[in-house]
């Protein structure tokens, strides 16, 4: 199973901030639907039924933790029915950088005509020191 940080594009540009190298931030979080693990590039299973990314905005960081406050609307099934099981992130709504993936909570079936919108998202970093 390849779920979490992208490598390539933010973990170990994360890590290199520890010696100095500068670390631009994502100016665009992108949210994209998936039928399976999503690979470690965030290519594979996308979902066909909306294949769109919504745009999420974030709450502060607390603790480690950072929560999203709301999110570019829902996803439309145009046509397929799909289960549901993941989610990949990106810095592009339409192009981009892959910054990692996340399993769903639940899968969710979804058909023709149905709308899935996110209605919580939370990224964590653990341990956190107390």
């Amino acid at each position: 199973m390849t779920v979490g940080l992208s490598a390539t594009n933010l973990a170990n540009k994360w890590l290199d901030m520890l010696a100095g190298t500068a670390f631009t931030a994502p100016s665009v979080f992108a949210v994209k639907l998936h039928t399976a693990d999503p690979g470690s590039a965030g290519t594979t299973a996308a979902a066909a039924g909306d294949t769109t990314r919504k745009t999420v905005t974030w709450s502060a960081a607390s603790a480690g933790s950072k929560s999203m406050s709301s999110m570019s609307g829902s996803w439309t099934n145009g046509g397929t029915t799909e289960t549901l099981s993941h989610v990949s992130f990106w810095d592009n709504a339409t192009a981009g950088n892959f910054l990692g993936s996340a399993a769903l909570g639940s899968t969710q079936s979804w058909a023709s005509g149905n709308t899935f919108a996110l209605t919580t998202l939370t990224i964590a970093l653990t341990p956190i020191a107390a």
